[in-house]
């Protein structure tokens, strides 16, 4: 988990965080070929500790949240 709190992107699984495909022209030399669909083109991903904490933060912040709205509305 402390990787998660240090670094929460990690490279994409599938570009291998470049960004885009790599091809091979005639000759063999690698080039530059579509960007990756996966990660839009960004080489980066969330890290899949830091999505589950990022969901239960929400979670919990909707759930501690909501209760003090209503009851301010019933007493007023």
């Amino acid at each position: 988990m402390s990787v998660c709190a240090s670094s929460p992107f990690g490279n994409c699984r599938k570009c291998r965080g470049f960004g885009y495909a790599l091809k091979a022209d005639r000759r063999g030399r690698l080039k530059r070929g579509k960007h990756c669909r996966r990660c839009d083109g960004h080489g980066k991903r969330i890290r899949t500790g830091r999505h589950f904490y990022n969901l239960w933060l929400r979670i919990y912040r909707d759930g501690a949240t909501t209760p003090t709205a209503q009851q301010s509305t019933r007493k007023g």
